[in-house]
């Protein structure tokens, strides 16, 4: 496969498909915010990620002729994004490592993954369609406000944060 640089890719001059996954990656990840069990969560996290790398690879790679006589293997989407994109080599090793439990959670395993490992899923996979998006040249999505942890405040034994005032003091 050969590849467009990234300079030629902007948000005007992408393919209408690599729009499309796009917005299929931020519906998966929706999907993988409100869904009811952790299997569920964690396919559609990892579906999600899937899109956001067909996106890319949609953008930039182009078929690269070949001998007719000679068949070259098969690459999944992991390894032609590791090559099309190398900046991006690292999450497509993280996302190829999940595929196997993905799967498992697709065929209904309750033991295939963690609560937190799908929760993690879930953002690593919000973090991967902003990078793919900023590496298209485009403007980010929002993340879901269900993605944000809010620190809890500390609790200060001593401090009285809604004291009332003291009914022995003189109004004056």
């Amino acid at each position: 496969m050969s590849t467009r640089s990234p300079a030629q890719a902007g948000p005007f001059s992408l393919p209408a498909t690599t729009h499309s996954y796009l917005a299929r990656a931020a519906e998966s990840l929706r999907d993988a915010v409100v869904a009811p069990d952790v299997p569920t969560r964690y396919a559609c996290a990892h579906v999600a990620a899937l899109r956001a790398a067909a996106g890319l690879l949609a953008a930039r790679a182009r078929p690269t002729s070949a001998s007719p006589r000679r068949r070259r293997p098969q690459k999944n989407a992991w390894v032609l994004l590791a090559e099309v994109a190398p900046e991006l080599t690292e999450w497509a090793t993280f996302f190829s490592a999940g595929a196997a439990k993905r799967a498992a959670a697709e065929a209904g395993s309750t033991r295939a993954v963690t609560e937190r490992e799908a929760d993690d899923l879930v953002r690593d996979a919000d973090r991967f369609l902003a990078v793919v998006e900023q590496a298209l040249g485009l403007v980010p999505h929002a993340a879901s406000p269900q993605l944000c942890v809010l620190a809890q405040p500390f609790a200060q034994p001593f401090a009285q944060p809604f004291a009332q005032p003291s009914r022995h003091t003189r109004a004056g």
